[in-house]
């Protein structure tokens, strides 16, 4: 096998297993060459590895050799209609942020919701969407001008996204997507990414849609909440499992992943651990030891906490030292999606805002009022198009109160917390250029001795922590925070006039 990367020797192993797995299907990435009738029975096979190990190379060369042999990427925002003569492939991650990481490495991630559940376009602008998918000629369209036309186009080229293209003709995703609907027809590959997330229900929908998968996952994280400490792919037999161990390179000497892979010594504890960070931050100016938490970072990247305690904690003071009203947001506060408010009968609108971010676990940042009572203008991080205007229950919960404060609410639509802070559970498959740890939470977990999977609990909270880390890790070990170096602001975010979603509650309802 001869590949213009440098692979390790792990990592060459994997790529020569999927593209025998790949041969079995009828896709020849060593030649090139794609058996249209070839089917082969289902496959999945898994390639596991911690931070550093090199599983988004692997993942990112493997789609560029299958982009190569012709087959088709469904990135989840637009398909054209079903052809014989076409094979596919789908790359999804359990979050926008996951997805949004994958995408700054050039591989067109989308998010596992984007798949099982398709756009509906008006039979108008469909027209337009085959045509910049290279399906048909260029069309005429009522309302749309030949440089509106040229725009879509010219962004297409660059950015491979339909709803974006469409916007840069200046329609609206209201004016083309009319619907959305479960996926009926079956893929060929699926590449998921952070499969350490994945619950057993998602596997199986999964599974309906793809003869073939391949799930890239890190053992050492927390598995899903209800999976009893394990994740999809220890089910797997080992014959289907292909491990990666660290890629030692000189160029990419990462104290962050040293400090990630010093947990797995047994010996270490969390005394010696914390020495062993102090000294790293004495050596090298991306580990951080830190006397507080800084309030200015909390505005992008949330605090990483164990307790749902200090997370309320952290966010009463993030408010406090930012002077916030207690009846009212500031434009610039985070926010975290906790799920949608919708009854069944509204399963289009859920659909809606699930299609454009706002999913469990979102990570957004408010921009101010909507237009309507209740509506929100919101920034969703990590979305290819993250400025939308949604209706909003947002909850900003107290210390030692059962009910959350709310200082205003849709009668239904997608509900928030407050995002200045998360769990370290919930910040799997986020990643921010830095990070702030609250370690004194890490020691409580640890005084408590509690085990997961045969791995203190402490260790695997700090592995996912700090590998949360792309550039700078700050340990925080004492419970202050500092005052903010200047008011919130949303200037940076304010790139795009945000989309509406309509999420109209009619007085009958």
């Amino acid at each position: 096998m001869t590949m213009e990367l440098s692979f390790s020797d792990d990592q060459a192993g994997a790529y020569d297993r999927v593209t025998e797995m790949l041969r079995s299907t009828g896709i020849d990435l060593d030649n090139t060459n794609l058996n249209l009738s070839s089917r082969s029975d289902p496959a999945i096979m898994a390639v596991i590895g911690k931070a550093g190990s090199g599983k988004t190379l692997l993942l990112a060369s493997l789609y560029r050799a299958l982009q190569d042999a012709g087959i088709e990427i469904v990135s989840g925002d637009y398909e054209s209609r079903k052809r014989g003569d076409k094979r596919t492939l789908a790359i999804l991650a359990p979050t926008n942020k996951a997805a949004s990481v994958l995408r700054i490495h050039g591989v067109p991630a989308t998010t596992i919701h984007r798949i099982l559940y398709t756009p509906v376009y008006d039979p108008e602008y469909e027209r337009i969407a085959e045509w910049l998918a290279g399906s048909r000629e260029r069309p005429l369209v009522d309302g749309v001008p030949d440089m509106a036309l040229d725009r879509a186009f010219a962004f297409y080229q660059s950015n491979k996204s339909i709803p974006g293209a469409l916007a840069a003709a200046g329609l609206r995703g209201s004016d083309f997507i009319t619907g959305w609907k479960r996926r009926e027809d079956p893929l060929d590959i699926g590449f998921v990414d952070e499969a350490s997330m994945l619950d057993d229900k998602q596997f199986e929908d999964l599974k309906a849609i793809f003869p073939t998968l391949l799930l890239f996952g890190d053992p050492a994280q927390l598995a899903p909440v209800n999976q009893s400490g394990t994740m999809v792919f220890d089910k797997l037999p080992t014959t289907c499992l292909m491990e990666l161990n660290r890629v030692h390179r000189q160029k990419a000497d990462n104290p962050i992943l040293d400090l990630a892979h010093a947990l797995a010594d047994p010996d270490v504890d969390f005394q010696q651990f914390e020495r062993i960070v102090e000294e790293a931050s004495l050596q090298d100016e991306r580990v951080v030891w830190s006397e507080r938490v800084e309030a200015d970072l909390m505005t992008r990247s949330p605090v990483l906490v164990w307790r749902n305690s200090t997370r309320i904690r952290l966010i009463n003071a993030f408010r406090n030292v930012y002077d916030a009203p207690s009846d009212a947001l500031l434009e610039g506060e985070p926010l975290i999606c906790d799920g949608l408010e919708l009854p069944m009968k509204h399963r289009n609108k859920r659909l809606d805002l699930e299609a454009r971010g706002l999913i469990k676990g979102a990570q957004v940042i408010y921009l101010g009022e909507g237009r309507k009572p209740g509506f929100s203008r919101l920034h969703v991080m990590g979305a290819e198009d993250p400025q939308v205007s949604a209706a909003s229950i947002v909850k900003i919960e107290k210390l030692g109160e059962e009910e959350p404060f709310i200082p205003f609410a849709a009668r239904m639509g997608a509900t928030f917390l407050h995002g200045a802070a998360v769990t370290i559970h919930k910040a799997q498959g986020s990643q921010w250029d830095t990070v702030q740890v609250f370690a004194p939470d890490l020691y409580t977990a640890a005084r408590m001795g509690r085990v997961e999977a045969g791995t203190p609990l402490w260790k695997r909270l700090a592995y996912v922590a700090i590998t949360r880390a792309q550039n700078r890790l700050i340990w925080v070990v004492r419970n202050r925070l500092s005052k903010p170096s200047k008011k919130l602001s949303v200037n940076d975010l304010r790139t795009m006039p945000p989309a509406s979603l309509t999420l109209a509650i009619e007085p009958n309802l």
